[in-house]
């Protein structure tokens, strides 16, 4: 269950792309713009950069609605029995609870992805992103050797 989170709480920020907000996620490189916490887990915004194979499998979001705005490059959607089709400057809806999957068919890809909480629950894909991608292996010789991204 979603912690109730009072407006007052929530703070004013700016945030840009940058280092201390982005991971390496399956190959991909994605910035934190607005987290979950930042939001009362209402939703969370991310800048994802990656090229065609660094997709994820076919899945299913429980309790978060997905929105993509490609700001670069082109991607293919697979949804219910649809096949969208996304360019620079246009928008893909994916609602909650539909099995989905996506292709990068442009040589490199930037787009944002806003998840959003439609229940009680608090939004999760950023947290998910966030302990995947938060150990990487820093020595191709040594794997054994892990550090904090």
């Amino acid at each position: 269950m979603m912690e109730q989170v009072q407006s007052a709480s929530l703070k004013a920020y700016k945030r840009t792309f940058a280092l201390d907000s982005a991971m390496f996620y399956m190959g991909s490189l994605m910035s934190f713009l607005a987290k979950g916490e930042d939001t009362g887990g209402r939703f969370a915004l991310m800048e994802y950069q990656a090229k065609p194979g660094n997709e994820p499998p076919p899945h299913v979001h429980d309790w978060e609605h997905e929105l993509y705005y490609v700001l670069e490059g082109e991607m293919e959607f697979y949804c219910e029995d649809k096949v969208l089709v996304a360019h620079a400057g246009e928008t893909i809806f994916l609602p909650q609870g539909k099995p989905h999957a996506f292709y990068i068919r442009s040589p490199h890809l930037r787009t944002l992805i806003l998840v959003q909480a439609v229940s009680e629950h608090a939004v999760g894909l950023d947290r998910y992103f966030i302990e995947m991608a938060e150990l990487r292996s820093c020595s191709i010789l040594d794997k054994q050797e892990w550090v904090k991204v």
